[in-house]
């Protein structure tokens, strides 16, 4: 299944990049959208900024099973571990697989199997991904996750504002940008935040926000 993904994923960028060529007939560039939003496969792609940019069908029923809108929504909020792949600045460009614990946006959490690539639309990083739902193969409890089971901490007002901004994908400097607070106040909100979540990596913090805060952020 993993070299049938990652050529997936090829295919993916291939029509991505194809509907792009302005010498492709209107008829060539419908049918290259049809191919990928009629795929079974969860296909997505992910803007510089760390949001949705195209999605489809099957992406939409896996991550908004509610028929809510997924274009525009930030990677973060489903599956973090691609939102810190993509903000690796200056890197090479690469092809990786991964299992992860993935979010719905009814706060339904699910075991994923994650196929991604990496690469650049002119100076601008973006990442093309698919998603498989492994919840039916049994595999519930992933290294490093959280359950939602656990004791819920109390959370002031700015950390429930800093947390909203770190589920959005934004790093230090620009929350604090954001919030109009220094970066050593957010670093030091950050730190009260890993403490209070039980955990130790920015990843996981997601991971607990979104399984056990959904509601403050």
């Amino acid at each position: 299944m993993g070299f049938e993904a990652l050529a997936l994923i090829g295919c993916g960028l291939f029509v991505h990049e194809l509907s792009r060529n302005r010498h492709l007939t209107e008829a060539n560039r419908e049918q290259l959208r049809v191919l990928i939003g009629t795929s079974p496969a969860a296909i997505l792609t992910v803007n510089h900024m760390g949001l949705v940019e195209l999605a489809n069908e099957a992406a939409i029923d896996l991550l908004r099973p509610r028929g809510e809108q997924l274009v525009g929504c930030p990677i973060a909020a489903f599956v973090p571990e691609l939102h810190y792949a993509l903000r690796l600045e200056g890197g090479p460009q690469f092809r990786s697989a991964l299992q992860c614990r993935a979010h719905r946006g009814n706060s339904e959490s699910f075991a994923a199997e994650v196929w991604f690539s990496t690469y650049l639309d002119g100076d601008n990083p973006k990442l093309a991904a698919i998603i498989a739902d492994l919840t039916d193969e049994g595999l519930t409890n992933l290294e490093g996750s959280v359950t939602s089971d656990e004791p819920r901490v109390d959370l002031s007002v700015r950390e429930q504002e800093i947390l909203s901004l770190i589920v959005q994908g934004l790093a230090n400097k620009e929350i604090a940008d954001r919030l109009s607070l220094s970066e050593s106040t957010v670093k030091n909100c950050l730190q009260t935040l890993f403490s209070k979540a039980g955990v130790r990596s920015r990843s996981q913090l997601v991971r607990v926000a979104l399984e056990r805060f959904r509601d403050k952020i």
